[in-house]
């Protein structure tokens, strides 16, 4: 019968038909759709990105740093905005209908910001992009959980989470050789950009798809076994995620775990430099150990988590070691020379603890997320997209002040207890601690007729 059926349906504009699957697909088709949906993260990531010209950018457009901060923030709101309500738009009117069209207007945008000339354009422009594409990443992590069957999926969150990293290298690379050619303009760089997004955007476009409502309804244990779990006639119910105690110890811990990740995203270098008298060189040289190890363990963690089918014991067992790490780290803060060697490996096993963590509870939040309901994965990933920009913002505002009034040894110890209160959150969430004997743990399964 091939790999899968499929019904044209209009898109917005009617700039393209969006393919909307009837069977589930399998091997390298479906392989293929979640490439896309993976790619289109790092896109959306790589369009707000602004840190490799923001030197140039303060320069041109006389503005203070504070200024610029004030505009971040404001266009981290936005975001944050945008993620709830895209969130719930994606499973009211599916994934690539809201992810193909707005990633376009999101290239667009990008060529806006040539047009910028002042404070109050560069504000404009920031909030605009950083909406649109809040509302059109939204459909991002709901569309690998719809081509991903349980049997894979934290691995798959582990590709999807190489998005934003892999944004912030691009962007560097990108500016490094190009800024020269175009006398340090940094309104090439946003051409650059918005030429880059749209081609790939096109590319997206034209190889992705949707499952049809039916199929985003029920879930998938692997590519051949699915379990039908909700009555299609009963509408779907915001206020059931929030009746679920699991959902509410997700969103919880997991708000109080990113505020160490978040902190070393956003001022991981500048802690380094302040407290310990590194240069910037040093500081990002620790920085990528961190990431390099996050990255590896993202994916081999998220595997092994696939293949054992649990979730808990990689997320408790990657923070207790993070616990440790940070701990160790807060005490160097505070005790003056530490070796750079000594920084490197700290940094790299901060940031492999987090790995191991951080695929297993995306996939973790998303099971839990779907026994609830499987309709309203993109309503419970919206809130997640929500919170990490509202924590950001937080950060942005409280960090700075905390760290002048006291230290970045102090604000580390307030990481540290975040990430401690996120361990007993873990006891909550539902899924088991141990590999299933037979079967799979959970709903009964049907057996679905192979493609």
């Amino acid at each position: 019968m091939g790999e899968g059926t499929s019904h044209q349906k209009g898109v917005f504009m009617g700039l393209f038909s969006v393919r909307e699957l009837d069977e589930y697909p399998t091997g390298a088709r479906r392989m293929k759709i979640l490439t896309m949906a993976v790619l289109a993260v790092l896109i959306g990531s790589y369009e707000a990105q602004i840190a490799p010209v923001v030197p140039l950018l303060l320069k041109d457009l006389d503005m203070s740093l504070a200024t610029y901060g004030a505009v971040s923030g404001a266009a981290a709101v936005s975001g944050a905005v945008a993620s709830a309500l895209g969130g719930r738009l994606t499973d009211r009117v599916g994934r690539v209908r809201l992810l193909v069209p707005l990633m376009l207007v999101t290239a667009l945008c990008c060529f806006a910001m040539t047009l910028v000339h002042s404070p109050r354009d560069l504000l404009i422009a920031r909030i605009a992009l950083a909406f649109v594409d809040g509302v059109a990443m939204a459909s991002t992590a709901p569309l690998v959980r719809d081509f991903s069957p349980r049997l894979g999926r934290a691995q798959a969150f582990g590709f999807w989470s190489w998005g934003p990293v892999g944004a912030n290298l691009l962007a560097s690379a990108v500016a490094g050789w190009t800024l020269p050619v175009f006398g340090d303009s940094w309104r090439s760089q946003f051409v650059i950009m918005g030429c880059f997004s749209l081609v790939i955007s096109l590319v997206i476009a034209f190889n992705i798809a949707d499952l049809s409502p039916e199929l985003r309804a029920r879930i998938q244990h692997s590519e051949h076994d699915a379990a039908h779990v909700v009555d299609l006639t009963r509408p779907s119910r915001v206020r059931s995620l929030f009746a679920d105690r699991a959902i509410w110890a997700h969103v919880v811990g997991i708000s109080l775990w990113l505020v160490l990740f978040l902190t070393l995203t956003l001022f991981g270098q500048v802690m380094l430099v302040d407290s310990l008298g590194m240069s910037a060189a040093q500081a990002s040289t620790v920085m990528a150990a961190f990431w390099s190890l996050n990255l590896l363990t993202l994916i081999v963690f998220g595997r092994v988590s696939d293949r054992t089918r649990t979730r808990k014991p990689f997320a408790l067992g990657g923070t207790v070691a993070a616990v440790l790490v940070t701990a160790y780290l807060a005490h160097a803060l505070g005790g003056g020379d530490v070796p750079t060697g000594t920084l490197m490996i700290a940094g790299a096993l901060l940031g492999g603890s987090l790995g191991v963590a951080y695929a297993p509870w995306m996939a973790n939040y998303s099971e839990d997320a779907e026994d609830v309901d499987p309709r309203l994965q993109g309503t419970a990933w919206g809130l997640f997209g929500f919170l990490t920009k509202a924590i950001a913002v937080v950060g942005l505002l409280v960090i700075p002040r905390v760290v002048e009034a006291t230290s970045w040894q102090t604000w580390l110890l307030v990481c540290l207890g975040c990430l401690v209160l996120f361990i007993p959150a873990v006891f909550f969430f539902n899924g088991p601690w141990r590999r299933p004997a037979t079967g799979v743990a959970g709903v009964t399964s049907v057996p679905v007729e192979a493609d």
